[in-house]
């Protein structure tokens, strides 16, 4: 229970510094919102809000802890977020690339579930 602890400690802080950086000027109407879901170990950055006369909902990162692997089911930013959390000490074979199918799981270096 501690690597999975660890685990969820190291994608909350992933998805904090990513919505540092990413954060949408102070006079928009757009909010960056980070969701944490520990009880369903649901992870997620987006942005919410208005652009004019346009609705904005926009999922960048979407990860899930599912059977003690992190799985990476979005990423819409230029960020390596797999090697990012193997630099936070997560395991390459937790990392599961669940935005890419399963039949090219086993070449990515990273588990395959």
């Amino acid at each position: 229970m501690e690597r999975i602890e660890q685990y969820r400690q190291a994608i909350r802080q992933l998805l904090k510094n990513r919505a540092a950086l990413d954060r949408c000027d102070s006079n928009s109407e757009i909010e960056t919102e980070l969701i944490f879901d520990p009880e369903r170990d649901r992870y997620l950055l987006l942005d919410v809000g208005w652009e004019e006369l346009k609705r904005v909902y926009h999922c960048f990162i979407h990860l899930d802890l599912k059977d003690g692997k992190i799985w990476i089911q979005r990423n819409m930013t230029e960020a390596d977020l797999a090697q990012e959390l193997v630099n936070m000490g997560v395991a390459p074979e937790d990392i599961v690339l669940g935005l890419h199918p399963a039949y090219k799981r086993p070449l990515t270096g990273y588990g395959v579930a």
